[in-house]
């Protein structure tokens, strides 16, 4: 019954419906369609009935439309469709099966080829912050649990941290992941995450003989000054980032 899979698909596509709104017509949930679809999921009588009534076609219809002959060859390979239609339903059967082993061994090199690439790409190790240095409104990093990860670029940092919020852009942007070299001492006009206040910011620091600020890049966000009564503690520079 999972030939009919197919079936199913080409129909909805034919009337160009999608997996969800099939889902609406038939009463299935979406990852059933799919799973019916490709195959993953066999289907009963009582599965087909909805379906066909859902799409506006009869059972039989699908039935017929999974059936070899009714494979649909485009032009550049109308003569196969000839030759097919000429051979009797056992020599059918070898010509099909000659073909999904084709069709097979072709994948299997197209994913070896994926495969081969993706290791050919080398990752480099980082300490990780699963906590984000904000953007924006503030964001407590001390005791964070540090973990590893991976990524394609290899720069000098003592660990990584996401960012949260959008006072940084248009330079930094929510969800990227920026690289931090750690210090106590920064230079004015360094990019960096701070502890102010208990929270975590990545802001750019600022530093003249009135008084030290953190300032946003986005001028929608005030600049946060940096006085005596300040809990205040640089926690290191911003040099690079990543935006996966």
């Amino acid at each position: 019954m999972n030939i009919l899979g197919n079936s199913i698909k080409e129909v909805r596509k034919s009337k160009k419906l999608t997996q969800k709104k099939l889902a609406e017509l038939t009463g299935f949930k979406q990852n059933t369609i799919s799973n019916h679809e490709n195959g993953n999921r066999q289907l009963d009588e009582g599965d087909i009935r909805i379906y066909a009534q859902s799409l506006g076609v009869s059972p039989q219809y699908l039935f017929d439309l999974s059936k070899p002959s009714s494979v649909d060859f485009s032009a550049p390979t109308s003569s196969i469709q000839t030759i097919y239609d000429e051979l009797t339903p056992p020599r059918q059967t070898k010509v099909l099966t000659y073909a999904e082993k084709q069709r097979d061994e072709q994948r299997n090199e197209e994913e070896t080829k994926t495969n081969e690439v993706s290791e050919a790409i080398q990752l480099y190790s980082y300490d990780y912050y699963d906590h984000p240095a904000s953007a924006g409104t503030g964001q407590y990093l001390n005791d964070v649990r540090v973990e590893r990860i991976e990524l394609p670029v290899d720069v000098d940092a003592d660990f990584v941290i996401p960012i949260n919020g959008d006072s940084m852009e248009p330079d930094y942007h929510d969800g990227d992941l920026v690289f931090i070299q750690t210090s106590v001492d920064l230079n004015d006009g360094v990019i960096g995450v701070f502890n102010y206040n208990g929270d975590a910011y990545i802001k750019q620091l600022f530093i003249d003989k009135e008084q030290a600020h953190l300032h946003s890049l986005n001028a929608a966000y005030k600049d946060m000054p940096i006085t005596p009564e300040t809990d205040f503690r640089i926690i290191g520079e911003v040099v690079d980032l990543y935006r996966g």
